[in-house]
């Protein structure tokens, strides 16, 4: 087991959409979602982790594959901790995300977002610890990747002063 104790914990890593971080270093990862999803993924015996945000569900591998689709950064998050040094069998996940906005759409891509994560956790056998996905509410996250406990905040609207750099009230 990793001794992360003397490695400062780097505050503020502001993950962007299509994004995925795994740190080399304990670090906080912070984000916010709406009908965006983030996996976070924690290797309960090295005590690592790492987290994805992407943007819509399904991309053909035939086409642009970018991190901004689920299928695409979930796996790729799996690859990154396997290379690491993680096994599958130390993993585990939190999903979150996907809210639904029936003024801004006509389609539940958040529903359909969640739905590709589960997916392809459960055909990689990663147990899903938890979840705080769906509804209509925005989501700010904060994800401490030295102990794997995540902050979620729900709010009715995200506000430019949600996006980092953050500017204004929050």
């Amino acid at each position: 087991m990793n001794d992360h104790s003397q490695k400062p914990v780097t505050l503020d890593y502001f993950l962007k959409p299509g994004y995925i971080y795994l740190p080399e270093k304990p670090t906080v990862i912070s984000t916010v979602l709406g009908s965006s999803v983030s996996v976070s993924l924690y290797d309960k015996m090295l005590a690592i982790g790492g987290m994805n945000r992407f943007v819509f569900p399904v991309v053909d591998t035939g086409k642009q594959t970018t991190s901004l689709y689920g299928n695409i950064a979930v796996l790729t998050l799996i690859r990154m901790m396997l290379k690491n040094g993680s096994a599958l069998s130390n993993l585990e996940a939190q999903i979150f995300g996907g809210a639904y906005n029936s003024v801004d759409s006509s389609r539940d891509i958040g529903r359909d977002n969640c739905k590709t994560a589960r997916h392809i956790l459960n055909q990689k056998q990663i147990k899903i610890v938890s979840e705080d996905v769906g509804g209509e509410m925005g989501r700010k996250i904060v994800f401490n990747t030295l102990n794997n406990e995540i902050l979620t905040l729900k709010v009715d609207r995200l506000r430019d002063s949600d996006w980092y750099p953050y500017k204004g009230v929050r």
